[in-house]
């Protein structure tokens, strides 16, 4: 599935209260890169980096993301300590799939 198509979907997937205060991911897959919003009622996905400080970072590549999206695979300690992924909050990176209805995505 197309890295886009996955972003675009986030919006309509968001599963309203399940984020109780606000949140900003960023998002570096490959040559892809999208900021997410989300709020206890609503997410919204902007293209690019819009913010100067993102609460939790993620960069991998799309092979990778598309494993933990479409088959739902949690981000383990190797793959961070091997550079397979690289983000900031690894705790808030597991949570990220519980915000989102993904399992008909793929």
């Amino acid at each position: 599935m197309d890295i886009r198509k996955i972003f675009e979907a986030l919006p309509e997937r968001y599963r309203p209260g399940t984020a109780t205060a606000p949140r900003v991911y960023y998002f570096s897959i490959g040559d892809v890169r999208y900021t997410v919003r989300l709020e206890p009622e609503r997410c919204t996905v902007e293209p690019g980096k819009t913010v100067e400080q993102a609460d939790v970072v993620l960069k991998t590549t799309p092979a990778i993301f598309e494993k933990m999206v479409l088959r739902g695979e949690r981000p383990g300690a190797l793959d961070i300590a091997l550079g397979r992924i690289k983000t900031n909050d690894p705790a808030a990176l597991k949570r990220l799939q519980d915000y989102f209805d993904l399992s008909r995505l793929g």
